[in-house]
Order: C-alpha cells, then structure tokens, then sequence
C-alpha cells in the first residue's frame, strides 16, 4: 500500500506521528512470512501501517498493535475504521506487557529504550519457529539488536540496510531526495526455545 493511504497526524509536540515507510513495509511483512500464521504483534505501532497492511492482506489473520503514544493510538483507531480492518486489536500500553495468546511473527518498529527486554519478550511470546522482525534508523539500536540476538537462541539471523530516495519537484526539475537509512533484522525464534 502507498503511504498516502494512512492518515498520518502529529504528536503533543509537533512532530509525525512515525511510520513504517511503504519500501521498508514490503520487506518487512515479506520476512514475517504471514501466509500460515494466524497472529501477529506490532510493538510501537505509530499509524499502525504495519498491522493494518499486515491485516488487509491476510484477513484470516489476527493482528495485536501494541503503542503507548496517545497520538499514534487515535491515529491506529483512524486508520483501522477508515480501512475496515475488523482483525487488528489496539492495546494502549507499553510493551513488554503481557498478552493473551502467543504469535506466530512479531514486528518491533519502536523500542522505546527497552531494546534488549523486548527481544527476551518477543522470543518468549513467539510460538517456535517464529518470526522476528525489528527496524531500526539509529546505529546504537541495531548494535545492540544485533548483539544481543547473537545470544538468543534463534536461527536464519539477516540484517539488511535500506537507502532510498524518491523523486522530487524541484523548480522546473526534479531530484531524488534521500530518506535516511533504515535497518531491518529478521529472524527465526528456534523450535527448542521454549
């Protein structure tokens, strides 16, 4: 889906409300590999462009978006009711928080400084053989993702790094104005990581 097609708003402070952008969504749902999975958690939510793609590709699936920002929540709402994406439940909290059931992908797009307790949280709420999908735009995050993933027991560990530029008016021309980088890890919770 193109961005434009999520209502995006901004927060008590001004600034947008964050967003998967459309390029890195398509890798990312493509790496939670939702054909067979039945449920699916989006951990710092924003618009909830993750959750309500995820849910309007796969209608059978149920979809748990996770945010604490106010701004984004009335936003998710928005987005869900606009969409009509009856599978996509909104839990206003701060994650790790417990949920009902456990989920075949998890997609982390915010942290909000707890990176390492919210790994430990996906791996334990992922049915094994699960998937776990993280992004990231600062360096520090994917070190210590990366590090602390190389001590879990998962398997099929990628990371991958995104450039993009998109084209863009500029007086009688046009250029391609760069978004910045985005990182994308990807893995496999292990069958024996119970």
């Amino acid at each position: 889906m193109r961005d434009e097609f999520f209502i995006r708003g901004q927060n008590a402070r001004g600034q947008k409300v964050p967003m998967t952008k459309e390029a890195v969504r398509v890798l990312a749902l493509a790496r939670l590999e939702l054909n067979d999975a039945r449920h699916l958690i989006d951990v710092g939510a924003g618009t909830g462009s993750v959750a309500l793609e995820a849910a309007l590709q796969f209608p059978h699936l149920r979809v748990t978006a996770i945010e604490r920002n106010p701004a984004a929540l009335a936003l998710i709402s928005e987005n869900r009711q606009r969409l009509a994406c009856h599978n996509v439940d909104i839990i206003a909290g701060v994650a790790p928080l417990l949920v009902e059931d456990h989920a075949d992908a998890i997609f982390i797009g915010g942290s909000g400084g707890q990176l390492t307790e919210l790994i430990d949280w996906a791996l334990m709420m992922l049915n094994p053989n699960g998937r776990l999908v993280l992004t990231f735009i600062l360096l520090n995050n994917l070190n210590d993702a990366l590090s602390h993933l190389q001590t879990c027991a998962v398997s099929q560990l990628d990371c991958v790094q995104l450039q993009l530029s998109s084209l863009t008016p500029l007086g009688s021309g046009h250029y391609f104005k760069p978004n910045n980088p985005t990182y994308l890890i990807s893995c496999h919770k292990e069958a024996r990581h119970v």
